[in-house]
């Protein structure tokens, strides 16, 4: 069966059922379309949280006490 030859027959359908087609297309383009863009926008908030000049506990608490020194003083 050609495009053409179904949408023919499609055109032929009662309107309640040619809303259900309507309908169960779009469920199935977006079924196929949303996993897809859930892993791109996943893979962009890679590392996100990381804080690249961060190496240690250490270098936290010089710089906190260096911040407060130069602060009140």
């Amino acid at each position: 069966m050609t495009l053409q030859e179904l949408q023919k027959q499609v055109l032929q359908l009662p309107t309640s059922q040619r809303w259900q087609l309507v309908h169960t297309l779009l469920e199935s383009l977006q079924q196929e379309i949303q996993p897809v863009s859930k892993k791109r926008n996943l893979s962009r908030l890679r590392g996100i949280a990381k804080d690249a000049n961060i190496s240690n506990d250490e270098n936290m608490t010089a710089d906190y006490v260096t911040y407060l020194t130069e602060k009140y003083q």
